[in-house]
Parts: C-alpha cells; sequence; structure tokens
C-alpha cells in the first residue's frame, strides 16, 4: 500500500494533474503500534531460523486511525479525473490499460480488502485471533474428537462448571481457548448470585496463573490450584538443573550506595547480582520481575549447561541473566503447600470425580455433545436448562438414598 501511494504520488506530479486538479500528495494511513508490529515481525524471523515460538501480534494490529475509506476517496477522485481526461477503462482480453486505470483498481481493491480486515478485527477483537462466520461469537478450537486424525479446527465455546458435592452451582460461558481466564468471572458469580465469599477453590493446573492466585489470596479464597509444574517437581532431574534460580544459592551483599540486598550464587560460585526492576503488562494485569545477572562469565565450564541454548561459536562472551518474579513465587509456594496437604489431595480426588465426571455424564451418558444455538447468550441458556435438569436428577438421588457424598481419601 506504501508502494502504491508512491507510484501515484509520482503519476500526478509526473503527468501534472496534480497541479491540474489541485491534487496533493498522499501518505500511507496510519496504523496504531505500526512500529510495535514491526519490531515483532522482525522477532519472529529470527526465532523461525531458532525453532523457537513465534509471538503472536494480533493483539498489537489495530487498523483504526486514518481509515481505508481515505483509499477509496483517492480512487473516486482517480475516476472523476479519468471521466475529465476522457479516458475511458477497458476490460477484456487484448484491451490495455492505462495507468490511470491501474491506480483506480489497485486503490479499489485494497481499499476494500482492508475495509473487510477492519471489518473482521472488529468482531473478533483483541481476546482472539478467529472467529467463525456461523457464529461470530464462537472462536476456533481443536477438540478432542478428530474424526479425520489431522488436528481439524472447530467454532467451539468454552464451557465451565463449578460443582459443590454433584451439584452444578455456576456455569461460565466464553469465547476463550484458554481456562485461567475463566476462574475469576465464576468466583465472581458466585459472589454477585449467592451473596456469600467463597471459602476453598479446586481446580487443576489449566487454571494456574499469578492473576488467579493473587485474586483468590486477596479474597481469602483458600487456592487448591495444581501448579503447572507439578509433575516435574516429582523428577530428579527438575533439582538438577543448575540454571534454575530455585536450585542456587543465595546470599546477601552490600551494594555500592551501602544498603544490603539479596544475590544469587552459581554452580561455578559466581555472583548474580540484582540489576534493574522490570514490569510488564498484559491485558492490564501488571506483573513484576526483578533481574538478576553475573557481571562475568568468561571461563566458566558450565556455560553449555547453564545458558539457554549456548553456542560457543556465537555466545562466547554471553553472561548469565535470570528474571524473577517474586510475587508469583511466593503465591505458588502457598498453592503447592495446600496441594500437597492430606485436605488438598482430598480435594483433589473430589474434584476429578465430581467435576469430570459431571462432563463425562454429559457427553457419554446423556450424549450431549453439541450446542444447538448459536451466540453467547442463547448458549448459556442453552446449558442452564440442561444443568437445571441435572441438578433435578442429583437431588432426586440424594433423596432416594442411591448417591451419597463422596469424601474422597488418602492411601
Amino acid at each position: 500500500i506504501n508502494e502504491l501511494f508512491e507510484k501515484y504520488n509520482t503519476f500526478i506530479k509526473a503527468s501534472k494533474f496534480g497541479k491540474k486538479y489541485h491534487l496533493v500528495e498522499k501518505e500511507m494511513f496510519f496504523i496504531e503500534g505500526q512500529e510495535r508490529v514491526r519490531k515483532i515481525i522482525e522477532e519472529n524471523r529470527h526465532r523461525k531460523h531458532s525453532n523457537k515460538k513465534k509471538i503472536q501480534n494480533n493483539t498489537v494490529l489495530q487498523i483504526d486511525n486514518v481509515s481505508p475509506v481515505d483509499m477509496l476517496n483517492v480512487a473516486s477522485t482517480i475516476h472523476s479525473i479519468a471521466i475529465e481526461e476522457g479516458i475511458v477503462f477497458v476490460s477484456g482480453k487484448g484491451q490495455k490499460k492505462t495507468t490511470l486505470q491501474n491506480l483506480y483498481e489497485s486503490f479499489m481493491e485494497k481499499g476494500e480488502r482492508l475495509l473487510k480486515y477492519k471489518s473482521h478485527f472488529e468482531i473478533m477483537g483483541k481476546d482472539r485471533n478467529s472467529y467463525s462466520k456461523t457464529d461470530v461469537e464462537a472462536t476456533f478450537m481443536r477438540m478432542k474428537e478428530d474424526h479425520m486424525k489431522n488436528g481439524q479446527l472447530k467454532p467451539a465455546y468454552n464451557l465451565q462448571f463449578a460443582v459443590e458435592n454433584y451439584f452444578i452451582v455456576h456455569t461460565h460461558v466464553s469465547n476463550d481457548r484458554t481456562d485461567y481466564k475463566t476462574l475469576i468471572p465464576v468466583a465472581k458469580k458466585h459472589q454477585e448470585h449467592l451473596g456469600n465469599t467463597l471459602m476453598e477453590m479446586v481446580a487443576d493446573s489449566g487454571y494456574s496463573s499469578e492473576e488467579n492466585l493473587l485474586y483468590l489470596e486477596e479474597n481469602n479464597i483458600e487456592s487448591y490450584i495444581k501448579l503447572t509444574d507439578h509433575e516435574k517437581k516429582k523428577s530428579r532431574k527438575y533439582y538438577e538443573d543448575i540454571s534454575k534460580y530455585y536450585n542456587m544459592k543465595t546470599t546477601i551483599i552490600t551494594n555500592e550506595n551501602g544498603n544490603t540486598q539479596k544475590a544469587y550464587v552459581c554452580y561455578d560460585n559466581r555472583l548474580l547480582k540484582h540489576q534493574k526492576t522490570e514490569i510488564r503488562r498484559v491485558d492490564g494485569f501488571e506483573r513484576t520481575f526483578e533481574v538478576y545477572a553475573s557481571e562475568n562469565c568468561d571461563g566458566c565450564l558450565l556455560k553449555s549447561e547453564c545458558l539457554y541454548k549456548y553456542d560457543p561459536t556465537k555466545h562466547e562472551s554471553k553472561n548469565k541473566l535470570m528474571k524473577i518474579n517474586e510475587r508469583w513465587d511466593h503465591l505458588k509456594s502457598m498453592a503447592e503447600e495446600n496441594v500437597l496437604s492430606e485436605k488438598g489431595i482430598k480435594y483433589r480426588q473430589i474434584r476429578s470425580v465430581m467435576t469430570e465426571g459431571s462432563f463425562g455424564d454429559m457427553k457419554e451418558n446423556d450424549g450431549y455433545r453439541r450446542f444447538h444455538r448459536r451466540g453467547t447468550e442463547k448458549v448459556t441458556k442453552e446449558i442452564m436448562l440442561y444443568v437445571m435438569a441435572r441438578n433435578i436428577n442429583k437431588y432426586y438421588r440424594f433423596e432416594q438414598n442411591i448417591l451419597e457424598k463422596y469424601e474422597g481419601k488418602v492411601a
């Protein structure tokens, strides 16, 4: 598009149409976050060569300022010039198009395409990178049912159940592909509809995030959420990784200002001192990282084990650097303590039986695998009807002593 505007400016200057029709030079419209997008694209090029995961940029790009309508206005101006000059636009085989017509068609095509892009971005929003044309509120997700065995994507909703003693207390329908953004809405829904404060919450590792654990702590809700590295911590390899800060010793040193501060001691007995504090903001949530670095790692024989993807030919002068989120570490240690307690073990058993069992009953026993309505509101009403029927069924079974409260046990 930038090149197209340059062609237009060159043409009106060379043809003297600019002076004749009082036209001014045009430039490409401004895209908010344009420099950020270019930076990410360049970084992704490097990541591709080093087999690293790409950085998503769909939340950065926003076609907001000076809309594509400006391009369509330029096309309209070109068409008016053609009429004034008696230039006929041609089509069909053997017909040669003029420069004026080529510019007109290029501006029309790209302007209309950008209008479509703008429409897609507005429908999709900042939190998604896909949507279904048959149900614009649904997001394409990978399903467990993969009949073609090719990892196909299907339009879907993320359905959450909050279960207490077999009864579904709350449901939450969202179009988010991940689970960790759904925990806080469910907790707020409990307070809003029942008026009482939650005492405890049990969930699997898919809900483990700093934002979720912080919310639970601030609202005095006991967290029994299994951490993402729960299984890794059972292995010897986890505690033998010399590159991780949690396997290093800590010490107290005096800095240049005479103040004492914490420092880490690596396996080669070199100090990693505090350098700075970094703050990252994602979707309005702020995370704080303390940066520790070694002043000199020259001559260290453990570089290949300590530095990430160390290449002696390229990274000979590279020094060790660590970014530590201390608040996140504190929240994880509190959650882990709860999860590994006797009460936590029981709760995890109960969760796997009740919560996962609810979805198992719904899909396998009741044959309810697909929503019949479209749109978040209609899907929510549909699942609420199912939940009401399921809860009535459970109540009847409790009344008939067919079903009893499941307590769980510790081996």
